[in-house]
C-alpha cells in the first residue's frame, strides 16, 4: 500500500486504482492476510479467552468482508443533467473496458442549479441541484447538495460538479445495498470493542493502569542533555491615523475582514515580519498607497540565501526598484518567471517565482486592484469594489462617483499633511461601509476578536515558550545516574546537572545523588534551588500556555465561524492544544509528562511556522462544512498527540541507554517504567485512531458516496494503524517483549505518523491535500 501511494504520484490515480487497488492479486493479499490472522487467532484463543479481544478482531474481518462485497457488486457512475431535461442514463468507468452507459429504472430531471456564496464574496458556501425524480406516474422533488445526498430505491446521488453556464449539473451515483450495511456493522463492532478494550476490568489496558510501576512512581525518569536595518527614510502616516485606516473592512482572501489583517499579511510577505523598521503593518501598507515611489525604493524585501541571491548578486534586503532596470530590459527577473511557468522549477526558479509573487502584491496595490473596500448591496447581493474597478450597472452614479474620487481626496489630505482631514474621510468611509455592506459585514464581536488575534502572535510566542520550558525541564529534572569511578566524588555534569534518580529502586546506589545535593546532607546548591523552583512553576506555566492557545483557537473559531481544524496550520495548533491538555490531566501522577508536553507541543507549534502552513483564516470548502469533519479531525489529532508522547518515551529510553550504558544500575527499571508510561498513552491512542478512521469513512460516504477511496492519506492512516497495532501484540512478537526493543519500535513507528501528516501533504497527492 505504501509503495502504491508513490506509484500514484508518477503513474496517476487511475493506474493504481485499476492495477493495484483494483487488481485481483491485491484482493487476494487481503484475503490471505485475513485467513492467516483467523487461523493464528484460533490457535492462540486458549491463551486469550477475552470476549473483547474476539469482538475487536472479528470487526476487522467483517469490515474486510463488507469491502469485498462492495468491490464485487457495487455500481458507481456519473449522471449528467441539463436543466429541464429528464434522463435515466448514467456512465460507468470500467477501467480498460472504457466508459459504459447504464440505465436506471427511473428518471431524474434538473429543475435548477444554484451556487450559494458567502455574503459579499466569491467563496462558495454550497452547491445545490434541485431535481425531480420521475418514477412512472410518481414524481418527487429533492435537493442534492454537498453533504446532503438523495437516496432513492437503493441508489444514492451526490453533488459532484456543474456546467460553467450554471444550467447543468453532474451527480455521482452509487448503488451498494449490501456492502455498506456489512461494512457499517463492522465499524459499529469496532467502535464498541475499542471502548470495551479500554474499560474491560481484565483487559490489557486496565492491567497497565494497575501496574506496580505506576504505583511506585518510578516513572519520574529523565535523560541528560548536554548539548538591522538602517533608519527609515520613506514617509509614513502617524500611527493613530494608520491604525484608523486599518479599521476599515476589506474583501480579502475571499472573506470580509479588517483591513489590518490585509496589512499584516502584506507586510509579512514582503519583509518576513509584521513590522518594518519601527513602522506598523498599517503604516507600511498606507506608505505604499500614498508614497508608492518612496516606499518602492525601501530595502524591505527579505531574500533568503540561495541560488537567487548568488546568481543575481543581491543583498539580504532589496527594494522593489531593484528588480526594475531600464538599462537591463525592464523587469530583470521577467524571463526567469516565464521559464518557471514553462516548467523549469528548480531551486533558483522557485525563488524567482516567490519574489515575483511578492512584487505582484505591490503592483496590484499601487494599481488599486486589491483594496476592495467599497461595498454595494442590490437585490440582497453585496459586491465589493476596489478604487479602479468598474462598478456594475446596478451601482448608481453617486456611489460610483464616491468610489472613484475618495482616494484622490485622501491623497490630497495626506500630501498636505492634514491628518485630521484624513481621519474625517476615513470616518466617512466607515459609515459608507456600514450603510452599504449589508449582511456581508462581520459582527462587532468578530471584528474585536480578529483585532485581538492580530495583535498577539500566539503561535510564535507559545512555540518559543514551550520549547524553552521543555528544554529547561529536560535538563533540570532528576536525571540519569552516571557511573562514578571509585574514590571520586559525584559531580554535576557539563550542563550543571548532578546525576541522580530519586527512585525507590535506587536506594542502595551509593554513587547516585539527587540533583543539587552533595554527600553528607549539605544544603542544596543554587542549581538545586533553581531546579526546584522550575519544577514548582512548571504546572502553572503549562496551564498558562494552554489557556493562551485555547484563546487563540477560540478567536479563530469566532472569526471564521467554523471549528478551527480545516487546514494544516489549524490542526497543528489543535494537536499542540491536545498534548497540553493531556499533560495537565496527567501531570499530578506523572511529573515527567510536563517535560514531554512542553517539548511536543512546542514542536508542533514550531511546525505550524513552516512555509507550507498557511495561517490565513478563510472560508472552508463546502464539502468540509460538516460536523463529521470536526469530529473526525479532532479524534485523529487526539490519537496523533498521544502517539507522539509514546515517541518521547521511546526517545528518552534510547538516550538513557546510550548515555548510561547497557549494564548501568537501575536502568532496567527505568526502561520498564517508560514502557508502562508509553502503554498508558498507546491504548487510548489506538482507540482514538480507530474511531477517527471509522468516522472519516462515514463522512466520506456521506460526502462522496464511497467510504474508502484509497486516497494517499487514507492509505497511510491505515498503515499507521497497522504498524502501531504490532506494539499491542507483544506476546506474539519476540523482540517487543524486551523494553528496549519496544522503545526502539515506538521511535521508528513515529515515522509513519510523520509520513501520514507531512509526507502525504508535501510529497504525494490526493483528496486530503487541504489538511
Amino acid at each position: 500500500m505504501g509503495a502504491a501511494t508513490f506509484i500514484e504520484k508518477y503513474r496517476g490515480t487511475e493506474f493504481v486504482r485499476t492495477d493495484v487497488y483494483g487488481a485481483w492479486w491485491f484482493t487476494l493479499l487481503w484475503a490471505v492476510l485475513a485467513a492467516v490472522a483467523v487461523f493464528y487467532f484460533l490457535r492462540q484463543w486458549k491463551l486469550v479467552k477475552r470476549t473483547s479481544v474476539l469482538a475487536l478482531h472479528a470487526s476487522f474481518i467483517i469490515i474486510l468482508l463488507g469491502a469485498l462485497i462492495t468491490h464485487l457488486f457495487a455500481e458507481r457512475g456519473m449522471m449528467r443533467l441539463r436543466q429541464g431535461v429528464a434522463t435515466d442514463t448514467y456512465y460507468v468507468d470500467k477501467g480498460r473496458s472504457g466508459i459504459v452507459e447504464q440505465v436506471l429504472p427511473f428518471s431524474v430531471r434538473l429543475d435548477e442549479f444554484k451556487v450559494q456564496y458567502h455574503d459579499g464574496t466569491d467563496a462558495a458556501q454550497d452547491y445545490e441541484s434541485h431535481v425531480t425524480v420521475i418514477d412512472g406516474n410518481h414524481e418527487e422533488s429533492h435537493t442534492v447538495a454537498m453533504n446532503k445526498i438523495l437516496n432513492y430505491r437503493s441508489v444514492r446521488f451526490y453533488q459532484s460538479n456543474y456546467d460553467p453556464d450554471m444550467r447543468g449539473s453532474v451527480l455521482s451515483i452509487n448503488s451498494d445495498p449490501w456492502g455498506i450495511g456489512v461494512t457499517y456493522t463492522g465499524y459499529a463492532l469496532l467502535f464498541i470493542s475499542l471502548v470495551w478494550m479500554l474499560i474491560d476490568p481484565k483487559g490489557a489496558y486496565r492491567r497497565v493502569l494497575r501496574s506496580d510501576a505506576l504505583r511506585r512512581g518510578v516513572l519520574s525518569v529523565a535523560a541528560l542533555l548536554c548539548f538591522g536595518l538602517g533608519a527609515n527614510a520613506a514617509p509614513v502616516l502617524p500611527k493613530d491615523v494608520a491604525e484608523k485606516f486599518g479599521q476599515l473592512d476589506i474583501l480579502y482572501n475571499n472573506r470580509i475582514c479588517p483591513l489590518q489583517t490585509f496589512a499584516l499579511d502584506f507586510t509579512k510577505k514582503l519583509t518576513g515580519s509584521t513590522t518594518y523598521d519601527g513602522c506598523t503593518a498599517e503604516q507600511v501598507l498606507t506608505g505604499f498607497i500614498f508614497w508608492g515611489d518612496e516606499w518602492s525604493a525601501e530595502p524591505l524585501i527579505k531574500l533568503k540565501g540561495g541560488e537567487l541571491r548568488e546568481t543575481l548578486q543581491l543583498p539580504k534586503y532589496v527594494s522593489v526598484n531593484t528588480f526594475f532596470n531600464k538599462d537591463l530590459g525592464g523587469y530583470i527577473i521577467g524571463p526567469y518567471v516565464q521559464e518557471y511557468y514553462q516548467g523549469n522549477q528548480d531551486a533558483f526558479h522557485k525563488q524567482v517565482a516567490d519574489v515575483d509573487d511578492r512584487l505582484q502584491l505591490v503592483m496590484n496595490l499601487r494599481h488599486g486592484l486589491t483594496l476592495k473596500i467599497f461595498p454595494y448591496t442590490a437585490k440582497g447581493k453585496t459586491t465589493w469594489y476596489a478604487p479602479n474597478d468598474k462598478p456594475g450597472a446596478e451601482v448608481d452614479a453617486d456611489h460610483a462617483l464616491f468610489m472613484a474620487n475618495v482616494f484622490t481626496l485622501l491623497n490630497q489630505q495626506v500630501q498636505s499633511g492634514n491628518y485630521a482631514g484624513v481621519s474625517s474621510i476615513v470616518d466617512k468611509l466607515q459609515k459608507y461601509q456600514q450603510k452599504n455592506g449589508g449582511s456581508s459585514l462581520p459582527t462587532d464581536f468578530q471584528v474585536k476578536a480578529e483585532r485581538l488575534y492580530n495583535a498577539v502572535p500566539f503561535a510564535t510566542i507559545l512555540f518559543m515558550f514551550n520549547l524553552a520550558m521543555g528544554l529547561l525541564l529536560f535538563i533540570g529534572s532528576p536525571s540519569l545516574t552516571l557511573p562514578q569511578r571509585e574514590g571520586t566524588e559525584a559531580t554535576n555534569g557539563a550542563c550543571g546537572v548532578a546525576a541522580g534518580l530519586g527512585s525507590s529502586n535506587n536506594k542502595g546506589n551509593q554513587n547516585s545523588l539527587p540533583v543539587g545535593e552533595g554527600r553528607g546532607g549539605s544544603a542544596p546548591s543554587s542549581t538545586g534551588r533553581l531546579v526546584g523552583l522550575l519544577r514548582l512553576v512548571a504546572p502553572f506555566a503549562m496551564l498558562l500556555s494552554f489557556l493562551a492557545l485555547t484563546l487563540c483557537l477560540a478567536l479563530r473559531w469566532i472569526i471564521s465561524g467554523t471549528v478551527p481544524m480545516a487546514n494544516g496550520y489549524e490542526t497543528m495548533l489543535f494537536m499542540s492544544w491536545l498534548i497540553m491538555l493531556c499533560s495537565l490531566l496527567l501531570c499530578r501522577k506523572f511529573r515527567i509528562i510536563l517535560t514531554f508536553g512542553f517539548i511536543m507541543s512546542g514542536f508542533f507549534l514550531l511546525v505550524s511556522h513552516i512555509n507550507q502552513m498557511d495561517p490565513q483564516i478563510s472560508h472552508v470548502m463546502p464539502v468540509l462544512n460538516s460536523p463529521l469533519l470536526s469530529i473526525h479531525v479532532s479524534i485523529i489529532m487526539t490519537a496523533f498527540a498521544l502517539l507522539s508522547l509514546t515517541f518521547i518515551c521511546g526517545l528518552m529510553a534510547v538516550v538513557l541507554r546510550l548515555v548510561r550504558g547497557k549494564k548501568a544500575s537501575g536502568l532496567a527499571d527505568q526502561l520498564d517504567s517508560l514502557r508502562v508510561l508509553s502503554d498508558v498513552f498507546l491504548y487510548p491512542a489506538m482507540a482514538a485512531l480507530g474511531f477517527g478512521i471509522f468516522i472519516g469513512a462515514v463522512w466520506a460516504n456521506v460526502s462522496w458516496g464511497t467510504y474508502w477511496s484509497w486516497d494517499s492519506k487514507e492509505v497511510w492512516g491505515l498503515i499507521t494503524f497497522m504498524i502501531y497495532a504490532i506494539s499491542l501484540h507483544r506476546a506474539s512478537v519476540g523482540f517487543m517483549r524486551r523494553p528496549m526493543g519496544y522503545h526502539i519500535f515506538m521511535v521508528l513507528a513515529f515515522l509513519s505518523i510523520l509520513m501520514t501528516y507531512f509526507g502525504v501533504n508535501y510529497f504525494l497527492s490526493g483528496m486530503h491535500s487541504y489538511a
